[in-house]
């Protein structure tokens, strides 16, 4: 699945066997959503909390809206100040979000989904949910500073997409 692969390069933290330890949901297409997207105007830089003691520079880029397993949800969609200012990341954006599955099946401290502004078209985006991944926390506790996701970016339904526990 060129999914997995994916994720599996990119979680370069996990090495060796620990790489058959990677768990996801089986691809599911209602997980894959038209959003409609909402620039945020004159948003301010902040501070987001992380799971270390430094803190990421992040502003709200704008708010996506759908509707998913019949609930109608809100997600800000965040920009990286220092990602701003590398060539290769400019037009990153960056979607942490819990679900009713954090904690249990998914990582605790949520997941993250990246989008480029390219990927706004008409305003509106593709979430692909099943493209949903675990932060370096995950699998390293203490070396990494990952983003925990804000609480409006918490969703009241279950994602059962994308990545799961790691095992």
């Amino acid at each position: 699945n060129t999914y997995i692969s994916s994720y599996v390069k990119n979680h370069e933290v996990v090495t060796g066997a620990d790489k058959q330890l990677f768990r996801f949901f089986a691809i599911d297409e209602k997980y894959k959503v038209k959003a409609k997207f909402e620039m945020a105007s004159d948003s301010k830089w902040f501070n987001m909390e992380t799971s270390g003691t430094i803190k990421k520079i992040f502003r709200v880029y704008g708010v996506l809206h759908f509707t998913i397993n019949d609930t109608a949800v809100s997600l800000n969609i965040y920009q990286s100040q220092s990602l701003m200012n590398t060539s290769a990341y400019r037009d990153h954006l960056f979607l942490p979000f819990t679900d009713l599955t954090s904690g249990e099946a998914t990582y605790a401290a949520g997941r993250y989904i990246d989008l480029n502004t390219t990927d706004i078209v008409n305003n509106a985006v593709i979430i692909d949910f099943n493209k949903a991944y675990n932060p370096y926390c995950a699998y390293v506790s203490g070396k990494y500073n990952c983003p925990i996701p804000p609480r409006e970016n918490q969703m009241p339904v279950a994602i059962l997409a994308g990545e799961k526990n790691f095992s």
